[in-house]
């Protein structure tokens, strides 16, 4: 009899445990945000990969980086790769980029009140995150999330690595510039009209200064 009732109590546990997640799923499904289970480190390292970039948080840019950077801060960080396409032949992958940025901080902000963002974005990712911050020329492509005003005071700095909207002349809006900071290797076509396709893959070397960059602005 007794093994009977364990039997039924632990039949309704998992009732209950799959009617919290369905409830949980139709939240998320509702307001358009991911139930992530991330923690609330005192910093956030929200990265946006370049076009198939390989790598978790992208092998050119965002795996070393945050590799450095945490070498770098003096406080606690987490990560966050930027689901999208990254892929120029989807015409939906920046809108899709600026979209799961957007949420993902929001999200963020909403459950870690204290917790501070460092904006990455490479190539293609670049223009993902032009587009978060509003900068005209991105927004201009339409379907563009961008983040509202109440939390823009909580982006501690945006790092920008062959940008292709450098090369247009635009910069980030007025009042993220002194927290930009933003990278063109020499001859890399795609931010500066070089000549030298292989220099857009080649930022080894600036990812030392831009972990220093926002590492002094957290």
């Amino acid at each position: 009899m007794a093994n009977r009732k364990v039997i039924h109590f632990e039949k309704w546990l998992v009732a209950r445990a799959f009617a919290v997640l369905l409830l949980v799923a139709g939240f998320a499904a509702a307001t358009g945000l991911h139930a992530w289970a991330m923690s609330c480190a005192a910093v956030d390292v929200v990265v946006a990969r370049g076009t198939h970039e390989p790598g978790y948080l992208g092998s050119v840019v965002g795996d070393p980086l945050y590799d450095t950077l945490r070498q770098e801060l003096l406080v606690s960080s987490q990560s966050y790769r930027v689901n999208y396409p990254a892929d120029l032949l989807d015409p939906a992958s920046i809108s899709r980029g600026t979209q799961d940025m957007t949420a993902h901080v929001l999200w963020q902000a909403e459950m870690c009140p204290d917790q501070r963002f460092v904006l990455v974005g490479f190539s293609q990712g670049a223009v993902v995150t032009h587009g978060v911050l509003g900068t005209g020329i991105a927004t201009a492509l339409g379907g563009i999330h961008s983040l509202p005003v109440e939390v823009e005071s909580r982006v501690a700095a945006v790092l920008l690595f062959g940008d292709p909207i450098h090369l247009l002349g635009w910069n980030v809006p007025p009042h993220y510039a002194d927290r930009t900071g933003n990278y063109c290797t020499s001859g890399d076509p795609i931010c500066g009209g070089g000549i030298h396709p292989v220099s857009h893959t080649d930022y080894e070397w600036a990812i030392w200064p831009a972990a220093q960059f926002a590492a002094c602005r957290v």
